[in-house]
């Protein structure tokens, strides 16, 4: 068992497992392909966001630009909010975050458990909104030091010295690696990284579908671009459609037993495609994906029981990024 000074030094070191049952079958004597979940929900508040939260936050501190009591300010749909929330709240500092007003209730109340102050955007604009909101809200209070996750460079670099160097560790045979583009960090430091260091690395984006959402991700081509963005770190991006985030999130509880977070079941539906690809072309595969949080969060949406039409029609006007 590991140990550890503080919850802080606990961020990371998550661990990777495989899934047999989910993973495709190939015909007798064709190369395996396997795929392996990263699971992020394992971090200490439940998401991949406390590795850039602590970050973005210790690189400020040690830049001078954030110091003992000031006021921090983030647009964030969540986890990232939730994840400073613990950071600020163990370091110190007020949390200011602007959220969309549509995000589900339990993120509202883990943020305002944790002693952030919450300012709510129009739910039509979705995070783009929260964006601009915040922006607004730090021209008007110039002490106050807005982090910006979609912008600041200690998002990707969490993923780039930590993320990436742990799947390595974990999987010295990985051929693909699969993750949701939402401000990009994690697929720009964790791609980075493993561009670096594997040969012929594929590089995966999962992004909703023209016109349909999923939470937590967010298609590039329907407005903002988050700074962070490197468009030459990918391979390519698969879009993937609420139905299918939807069905793949079941299949991780249902089949594997990870209770899984929509984005997830987003990332899970591009890793399979994938995996089925190297399958019909007799490659050998060891695709890794992020499961980017558990479904805790989820569940006063109502997403996880009855059909999957009447999911979608529950999900209706929640899945902003």
């Amino acid at each position: 068992m590991a140990r550890y000074e503080s919850l802080l030094d606990a961020c990371g070191g998550t661990p990777l497992v495989g899934l047999p049952r989910l993973s495709p079958t190939v015909p007798e004597g064709a190369p395996p392909v396997r795929l392996w979940a990263k699971l992020e929900d394992r971090n200490p508040t439940g998401s991949i966001k406390d590795r850039p939260a602590l970050f973005m936050v210790r690189e400020a501190e040690e830049s001078g630009r954030l110091r003992p009591g000031d006021t921090i300010l983030e647009p964030t749909s969540g986890n990232t909010g939730i994840s400073l929330a613990m950071v600020a709240k163990l370091r110190g500092y007020r949390l200011v975050c602007v959220m969309p007003e549509n995000v589900s209730s339990e993120r509202v109340q883990m943020l305002r458990m944790y002693g952030a102050e919450i300012i709510f955007s129009p739910a039509a604009g979705g995070s783009n909104q929260a964006v601009a909101t915040a922006k607004q809200i730090a021209a008007e209070h110039p002490d106050w030091v807005m982090l910006f996750q979609y912008g600041n460079p200690g998002n990707a670099r969490a993923h780039y010295e930590t993320t990436g160097p742990e799947l390595l560790h974990d999987l010295p045979t990985i051929t693909h690696f699969v993750a949701g583009l939402g401000t990009t960090g994690t697929l720009m430091g964790t791609g980075r990284f493993l561009r670096e260091k594997v040969d012929g690395i594929q590089i995966v984006a999962a992004e909703p579908r023209y016109g349909e959402l999923v939470y937590g991700l967010r298609n590039i081509d329907e407005g903002y671009v988050p700074e962070l963005y490197d468009e030459t770190v990918l391979t390519r991006r698969f879009s993937v459609g609420t139905r299918d985030a939807v069905l793949r999130t079941r299949q991780l509880v249902e089949v594997e037993g990870i209770f899984a977070g929509f984005s997830s079941g987003a990332i899970l539906h591009a890793a399979l495609a994938v995996a089925h690809e190297a399958v019909k072309a007799g490659k050998r595969a060891d695709v890794a994906f992020v499961v980017c949080d558990g479904g805790w969060k989820y569940l006063s949406t109502g997403a996880y029981g009855g059909t999957l039409g009447e999911a979608e029609e529950a999900l209706e006007g929640q899945l902003w990024a």
